[in-house]
């Protein structure tokens, strides 16, 4: 029979933590799941420490090798292979709540249908604080932008999807030479089909990595400018708010100075804003192109 749930992890070069993952895979009080994991090109013993995890033949593990993409292309391979009707994405450097299967399947057995794109949970330190701030009690459902944008919520959320949505949306694009592009690309355009069940639960435990992309935000941004173009003109047309857009053009309009893109405002799809946003947009480049602050944002999805 096939499993509700697949667990799948993305990973480059991070043997060293992955035994996170699978031994609270170990631990799940449901075992209704599959883990998938991503190898994005890895050269340290990933491979190896993998097959002596199957062989072992504890929990149900498909393993997929591909040449280094980044992220988001290991993402993109995840949601081609996979064929449950939901998804979650634990990172090679987190792990889940011992039941946290158990909840997501009892969970969606309950409430879950085609009128959800599926269920927002919450992320924790190990230590258990909630990362950023818990979801309003009396929420049922909600969009991931609404969350954030109307009822203020903080910190990175974990999100289960239904696989049907994330395989039919378009995958991230790949840019010669970019390793990084926004992960919300995917996020954003499933918002505009179906909101999320909302589970004010702690499903997953995160330690951000010093080599972690949310703790290098803006040499991401320096690295991956074509990347996070393509995602601004995406998150701009479906704003929340005016200033949301704002920002986000702002962004757009610093990205296309860094690629040298002198006709982004022929691209832009919000082409005032994009015109009051150029003197900010030249200063935020400014900003990135000069300071060696490493990022501190604890967020992984670019909002």
């Amino acid at each position: 029979m096939k499993p509700t749930l697949t667990v799948f992890t993305p990973t480059f070069n991070r043997a060293h933590t992955l035994h996170l993952c699978y031994d609270s895979l170990k631990r799940q009080t449901c075992k209704d799941f599959i883990w998938l994991i991503i190898d994005d090109g890895s050269t340290d013993n990933t491979s190896e420490l993998i097959e002596g995890w199957m062989s072992e033949k504890l929990l149900p593990i498909q393993y997929h090798y591909q040449d280094n993409q980044g992220m988001h292309g290991a993402h993109n391979t995840a949601y081609e292979l996979i064929h449950t009707e939901l998804n979650v994405c634990i990172d090679s450097d987190d792990y889940m709540a011992d039941d946290a299967v158990e909840r997501i399947v009892t969970f969606w057995a309950k409430y879950g249908n085609d009128k959800y794109a599926g269920i927002v949970g919450l992320d924790a330190a190990p230590s258990g604080e909630v990362i950023g701030t818990s979801m309003p009690r009396h929420l049922r459902e909600e969009t991931l932008t609404n969350l954030y944008g109307r009822h203020k919520v903080k910190g990175d959320k974990k999100l289960v999807y239904r696989t049907e949505l994330t395989r039919r949306s378009p995958p991230y694009p790949i840019f010669p030479g970019e390793k990084y592009g926004p992960l919300a690309y995917k996020y954003i355009l499933i918002d505009q089909q179906y909101p999320l069940l909302i589970m004010n639960e702690v499903l997953c435990y995160v330690e951000y990595m010093v080599d972690g992309s949310s703790m290098n935000m803006l040499k991401q941004y320096k690295r991956n400018p074509r990347g996070f173009s393509f995602f601004r003109k995406t998150a701009m047309v479906y704003a929340p708010s005016y200033g949301r857009r704002l920002r986000e053009v702002i962004h757009y309009v610093s990205s296309n100075i860094m690629i040298r893109n002198y006709k982004f405002w022929f691209d832009s799809p919000c082409k005032w804003t994009t015109l009051i946003a150029i003197p900010f947009g030249f200063a935020l480049y400014v900003y990135i192109q000069n300071t060696s602050r490493t990022a501190v944002s604890r967020r992984k999805l670019v909002q």
